[in-house]
């Protein structure tokens, strides 16, 4: 029996991967069972679960590629040693890419409403979060550095907090359409200013 070449399984394994995409976000991640995910993918169920063994091992492969992706982003956002509302206005360029049909915001929406009720998506959504927020620690270490933040500044609770404005940015901007990024960024000048 020949082998099957490393090409042929890596489009199999994104096959199946975009097939999730599109039921996740067509039903909700709660609603999509792995007979929708195997029937949308157009294979067996025998080549679906020879990549995945279940829904948590598809969201898994899904968030870690999307999160690395956005934490790539965001190093080399933090590598830039920017004053610190430009780095706030990099990340904010992050998460406008991330938004609308193409980007990866809607579909990270879904999975964090089952995160919620699946403690096992609750710890992958978990540890893709903190990897997110690393980054943030940086640009806030590098901010109290320049002398643009106290000296004492706790780096941890200033990062969760800077880092807790890039779903809240991307969350309204997906459901409401509002602020724009230069209204945003008007009003985090306003709270820091």
């Amino acid at each position: 029996m020949p082998r099957v070449s490393e090409d042929h399984l890596t489009a199999r394994r994104e096959q199946i991967l975009a097939a999730a995409r599109r039921c996740f976000l067509r039903k909700g991640v709660h609603n999509t069972s792995m007979q929708d995910l195997i029937g949308e993918a157009g294979m067996s169920v025998g080549a679906v679960y020879r990549y995945f063994r279940s829904k948590d091992e598809i969201i898994n492969a899904i968030s870690q590629t999307v999160a690395g992706g956005l934490v790539a982003a965001l190093d080399d956002l933090a590598t830039r040693d920017l004053p610190l509302l430009e780095a706030v206005s990099g990340a904010l360029d992050i998460a406008d890419a991330q938004l609308g049909a193409e980007g990866n915001f809607p579909l990270v929406i879904h999975v964090w409403s089952e995160a919620v009720l699946d403690s096992a998506i609750g710890a992958i959504v978990r540890e893709r979060y903190l990897e997110l927020r690393r980054p943030f620690r940086s640009i806030v270490a590098q901010a109290v550095a320049r002398g643009e933040l106290a000296a004492d500044t706790d780096l941890d609770a200033t990062a969760a907090v800077l880092f807790g404005m890039l779903p809240g940015y991307a969350l309204q901007r997906q459901l409401v359409g509002s602020p724009d990024k230069e209204t945003y960024l008007a009003g985090i000048r306003a709270l820091t200013g």
